[in-house]
């Protein structure tokens, strides 16, 4: 399993280079994160989208798009149909969302008929380095299952392995954390987790080791869990964390940015390719990083 996330640039140039559906191309940092892609040679990039804003933001960043497929779609309703028509027609095998909502780019892709659904579910899985944990870690599911029920988290879970295995890892770590380690009835979270790791202990969750449910600390912290007498196999050396809800996701997601000094790179998982959905707040690197993210696991 690689250390960094500059790693995942290596891992997607040991493949073959992926194309990229952009919908809605016309965002100048989208643009910036493209455009440095394309120059480390890890991915083709299809721009749909308004043909002129495209071209003279292109323009403005010193891109030369003269040789790059560009699709003149100006509507944005249309561009993501038609970037998820890419993927569907075998001419791209990732998605990346453009200046677009992510509510009008999802019902392209959740289409019943036309979209790229695989399973039930998709989640976000963000990877992040940061100066205070010795090797590349997991959070999920930050942007889009609200407050997910037991059979939810198990397929965030399972989404989330799915990209560890791509990225080399074929037995992660996964703590289920929430604010104690006991189990409380009154505090369903610590139920969830207890079952799912029991079904892990029984091999019906596989690919994986999980353990919860776990406070932040004693996931993170192999002193911190000793020091509470937890033995764990997960504790101290988790390579995913699944939050409790989105609002916990969210929080530990952005705290780590803003405040821990971490990078990040993310992609939503549970669709027929990966789909590079980053947000407005996130830096071009952490978007380019994501980007080389999907190509890895594509």
């Amino acid at each position: 399993m690689i250390k960094q996330l500059s790693s995942l640039v290596d891992l997607a140039k040991d493949k073959r280079k992926r194309k990229i559906a952009v919908a809605s191309a016309g965002d100048h940092h989208v643009l910036e994160a493209i455009a440095n892609a394309v120059a480390k040679d890890i991915v083709e990039p299809i721009l749909v989208g308004d043909k002129n804003i495209i071209r003279e933001i292109a323009e403005k960043i010193g891109f030369d798009i003269s040789n790059i497929e560009l699709i003149n779609i100006p509507d944005k309703q249309l561009a993501s149909i038609k970037a998820v028509e890419l993927i569907k027609e075998g001419k791209a095998e990732i998605l990346m969302k453009g200046l677009v909502s992510t509510g009008v780019l999802l019902k392209a892709v959740l289409d019943k008929e036309h979209g790229l659904r695989k399973g039930a579910l998709l989640s976000h899985v963000a990877l992040f380095e940061t100066p205070y944990y010795h090797k590349l870690l997991g959070v999920t599911d930050a942007a889009m299952n609200v407050n997910p029920d037991l059979m939810d988290k198990i397929g965030i879970i399972k989404n989330a392995v799915e990209v560890f295995h791509g990225l080399g890892n074929p037995n992660p770590k996964v703590a289920i954390v929430g604010s104690v380690e006991t189990i409380n009835p009154k505090m369903e979270a610590t139920m969830h987790a207890a079952t799912i790791s029991m079904m892990n202990y029984r091999k019906q969750i596989t690919g994986c080791i999980i353990d919860g449910p776990l406070a932040i600390d004693g996931a993170v912290s192999k002193a911190a869990s000793e020091l509470k007498n937890i033995t764990s196999d997960v504790a101290g050396d988790v390579d995913l964390i699944l939050a409790p809800d989105i609002d916990g996701a969210n929080i530990l997601y952005k705290s780590m940015n803003f405040l821990g000094g971490a990078t990040a790179a993310a992609v939503i998982m549970g669709a027929k390719v990966p789909i590079v959905l980053t947000s407005r707040g996130d830096t071009e690197k952490s978007k380019f990083l994501s980007i080389a993210l999907a190509a890895a696991i594509a």
